[in-house]
């Protein structure tokens, strides 16, 4: 089964210096049919104005994922980290305990980003971050884990998050296509970042939610150049 979910069906909230869509209930955005698929909670679709972002703020127990589309993001915290994560590349932040962090767009253009949350397997992680460069030339046409819980994909190489779930992204050329198998209950949670996107036939646009359940295997195939990020969850 696959579900798209239309870009301009999301919910949405404009604060002037950020203009957010929310693929699942999120703040004032209510839906009770869009609450999470499996361990994912949020998935917001964030363009932040230059030189503005979110002010220092805390989160606990949340597996906190931004995947950078368009300029950087700034980050610090009481942990002492700061880093600025550049478009394509990937930040992860295991809330746990507690940590107290912004997140600011420090460059003279709009930054656009994925912001995702999942749930952890418990409460009570250790509070950490940490940041991932993925070179969009070397890794054409495949995709690239970009974290990962999942049992026995534990590798230096990729980012850790406590839950049994991974994140891949992809970057295709027209008419190419890689293939996703999934294991027998898990699903899929997908949005392609730019261009569009065939999904064993079923078109998705850019920015659109695509939800996949009940399914062994799909092909994703680019009309167009493409890039996506895609959410293997139990």
């Amino acid at each position: 089964m696959i579900e798209i979910r239309p870009f301009n069906g999301l919910g949405h909230a404009d604060h002037g210096w950020l203009n957010a869509r929310h693929h699942f209930s999120f703040a004032e955005y209510m839906n009770p049919d869009r609450m999470n698929v499996g361990p994912l909670r949020v998935w917001n679709d964030d363009t932040i104005a230059a030189q503005t972002g979110f002010p220092t703020h805390g989160h606990r127990d949340m597996e906190i994922i931004t995947y950078v589309r368009r300029g950087a993001i700034t980050h610090e915290d009481n942990m002492g980290n700061k880093g600025r994560t550049e478009a394509g590349d990937v930040q992860i932040m295991s809330a746990g305990t507690g940590i107290q962090h912004s997140e600011y767009n420090r460059e003279d253009e709009t930054t656009q980003i994925f912001q995702i949350w999942i749930i952890p397997n418990r409460e009570g992680h250790e509070p950490r971050w940490e940041t991932k460069t993925f070179p969009r030339a070397e890794n054409a046409d495949q995709l690239v884990m970009i974290a990962s819980g999942r049992p026995g994909e534990e590798s230096a190489d990729v980012p850790t998050i406590h839950q049994d779930a991974a994140l891949f992204g992809a970057n295709l050329n027209d008419g190419q296509s890689v293939t996703h198998i999934l294991s027998e209950g898990r699903k899929v949670y997908l949005v392609p970042s730019s261009g569009t996107l065939l999904i064993n036939g079923e078109r998705a646009n850019e920015r659109d939610g695509v939800v996949i359940t009940d399914e062994e295997k799909i092909q994703i195939t680019a009309k167009g150049d493409a890039e996506f990020v895609l959410a293997d969850l139990p």
